[in-house]
This record gives C-alpha cells, sequence and structure tokens, in this order.
C-alpha cells in the first residue's frame, strides 16, 4: 500500500512540473555566439536601409562626338595667269574666261606707252582685285638698258608711277629688258639697288638665254652686287611652249640665270584671241604680286 502510494505521489509531480519546464525554457531568448555588438548593429542597420534602384541612380552625360576637323585646302604650287597690253574690263576679262580660262593674275603696265601699251589705272586695279585676280606691275617705258645711272633713273620713274595708284609695298615692279634692248650689267645693278631701297621689289622680265645678253648681264651684276641675286625676281620667256588654255598649261621649267630661279614664266606669247601672252607663276613668286 506505501509503494502504491509513493508511486501516485511520483506521477502527479511529474505530470504538475513538466507543463511549467517547459513553459519556462520556452520563453528563454536565443543568444547568438557569433558576431560582435557592433557587427549586429551595422547588419541591422544595413538591413534598414531601402536599397538604391539601379535605375534611379543619374546617367552619364554623353561626351558629344569629336567634330571632325577639315584641314584648309593646300595652297596651289603654280598659277595660271596672263599679261597683256589692254585695259582689262568686262569685255576684255569675258574674253579671256570664255576662250582660256579664269587667271590668278594679270600682268600690268604701269602708265600707257604709246602705240605699245595702255597703262594699268586704279579703277582698273580695284576692277581686277574684285574678280580675285592679282596683278603684276611691269615697267617698259625705256628701250636702253645700259649703264648704272640709266637703271637708277629708269626705278625712280617706275616707283613714282606705283606710287600714284597706291601699289602697296612689298610687291615686285618688273623692267621689261626686250631682247632687241642693249643692256648691261650696270643697268640692272641700278635697277636693283634702286627698288631694294624703296617700299618695292625689284623684279626683271627678259629672253634668258645663253645667246641673250641679258643672261650673261645678270651673271655679271650678280658677281658684282650680292643684292642682284639675292633679291631679284625673275620673270623668264623661255623656252617659249605656245600660247594654252588654263587647263592645257606645261609643266613649270622656265630657263633663268645660272644659280637663279625664275619665279615666272611667260610660257606662251601672242595669243591672236584677247591679245595676251599666257604665264605661270610659283609659290615663291605669289606673294610679291599686287
Amino acid at each position: 500500500m506505501k509503494t502504491y502510494k509513493w508511486y501516485w505521489i511520483i506521477t502527479l509531480s511529474a505530470i504538475l512540473v513538466l507543463p511549467l519546464l517547459l513553459l519556462f525554457f520556452h520563453h528563454q531568448p536565443v543568444l547568438k555566439t557569433s558576431g560582435t555588438p557592433q557587427a549586429i548593429q551595422a547588419s541591422s542597420s544595413n538591413q534598414s536601409e531601402t536599397p538604391k534602384d539601379p535605375g534611379s541612380s543619374p546617367k552619364p552625360t554623353p561626351k558629344p562626338a569629336p567634330k571632325p576637323t577639315t584641314k584648309p585646302a593646300p595652297k596651289p604650287q603654280i598659277q595660271w595667269g596672263i599679261d597683256t597690253a589692254n585695259l582689262v574690263d568686262d569685255t576684255f576679262y569675258k574674253c579671256v574666261i570664255d576662250n582660256y580660262g579664269k587667271p590668278g593674275f594679270v600682268g600690268r603696265y604701269l602708265e600707257t606707252k604709246q602705240d605699245i601699251s595702255t597703262g594699268l589705272t586704279s579703277e582698273e586695279a580695284t576692277y581686277l582685285h574684285k574678280q580675285g585676280i592679282k596683278i603684276i606691275p611691269i615697267f617698259n617705258h625705256f628701250t636702253n638698258a645700259t649703264s648704272y645711272k640709266n637703271g637708277v633713273a629708269e626705278a625712280k620713274e617706275a616707283i613714282s608711277y606705283a606710287q600714284k595708284i597706291a601699289i602697296p609695298k612689298g610687291v615686285a615692279i618688273f623692267a621689261d629688258i626686250e631682247p632687241k634692248y642693249p643692256v648691261d650689267e650696270g643697268f640692272i645693278r641700278g635697277w636693283v639697288d634702286t627698288l631694294v631701297s624703296s617700299p618695292y621689289k625689284p623684279g626683271i622680265y627678259g629672253v634668258f638665254t645663253k645667246e641673250n645678253s641679258i643672261t650673261s648681264s645678270f651673271q655679271t651684276a650678280a658677281t658684282k652686287n650680292e643684292n642682284v641675286q639675292k633679291y631679284t625676281i625673275i620673270w623668264s620667256s623661255n623656252p617659249e611652249a605656245g600660247i594654252t588654255t588654263k587647263i592645257k598649261a606645261p609643266k613649270f621649267q622656265p630657263n633663268a640665270p645660272q644659280n637663279v630661279k625664275a619665279s615666272v614664266w611667260q610660257y606662251g606669247m601672242d595669243g591672236k584671241t584677247c591679245n595676251v601672252d599666257t604665264d605661270l607663276v610659283q609659290i615663291n613668286g605669289i606673294q610679291f604680286l599686287w
């Protein structure tokens, strides 16, 4: 009987105590052993941040495509043009355009020489410049190209004519020494010395062949005066290839005195249409045109 009594006491105790134990353990907080408080706090803070929408971030502004660089067109090494004893007006200019092509320059004479050439005027110069045409001033008021004194006198007269029509400084004035003219080295030195000391540049036109005295005279003048070879711009009328249109102009290959390069070449003479000669100018001579 006593054994039976203890049995029930123990059973009832177990029944009463067991639920209390289960209830106690169920409410205990679970402690994490991994991670520091700072790490836990940081983790909690990161989780509370609202994730950024990748689509809401500002997109980088696209850089504009670089503009293609346009290089300036290269300047022509050789320019085609004419020279004439005639006044260039609308009628004459149209004749040249229609029969030869548009010239880049026109050789014109300073002042009128009776029965030979009509002189360049300020109005004609303005007209040519409006057409985009440069001018080669030519001086032909002499028939005797001898002596230093004569060379100085002719140069001074050419300078006076140039200043009357306001030709700017730095432009070359060409002495027209024709094959039939007597010429010596003194005239060439006098012409060059006077032009060098003026606002203008010295130029000489001639038929520079081995036989013509202008060639030997120039070479002798160059040995006596360094200005002759250093500053003179040569306009050669040799060899003669014949009149052509602009598009059929020959390759630039004029003859010149020894150790000197011609900058201008009159390759065609006495064109029956429009009364012109046809010429080429090398790029180093273009800068001396008006």
